[in-house]
């Protein structure tokens, strides 16, 4: 009996860390308002704003993000937004999301988790079609 149930806590349909063949993957990036972020003048933080949606596009575009966008309502008030990734790793989703102007310039943080969803639950636009193709 023993046995039977190792067998079966061993099992890897059963696991977590493998979910059922009908779910899909996609890293979830949390963008969190840093602890000590810098003062910006206006200008400067009007321009860095503009750099950081200018790199989500490009994400998108790159065909690596299917959604973002900003939080509101939210009692903490620390999470200043998401980005969806469909990417191969969490390392990559992190890298990708390091790479934003406002995370380089230490006035956000990143939080990366996977996120297993049930195929076709949720639909997005398809990547859009590569430059130059």
């Amino acid at each position: 009996m023993r046995w039977i149930l190792l067998a079966i806590l061993l099992a890897p349909s059963l696991r977590a860390s493998e979910p059922a063949p009908n779910m899909e993957k996609y890293y979830l990036v949390l963008l969190k308002r840093a602890a000590n972020a810098p003062q910006l003048e206006p200008k400067a933080a009007e321009d860095l704003q503009k750099r950081h949606l200018e790199h989500l596009k490009s994400m998108y575009l790159a065909g690596k993000m299917v959604v973002a966008g900003p939080f509101d309502e939210q009692k903490d008030q620390a999470l200043r937004g998401m980005c969806l990734y469909r990417v191969g790793t969490i390392e990559e989703a992190r890298k990708l999301a390091e790479g934003d102007p406002a995370v380089k310039a230490g006035r956000l943080e990143v939080e990366a988790v996977a996120w297993w969803v049930e195929k076709g639950v949720m639909t997005f636009r398809p990547a859009p079609p590569a430059a130059g193709k």
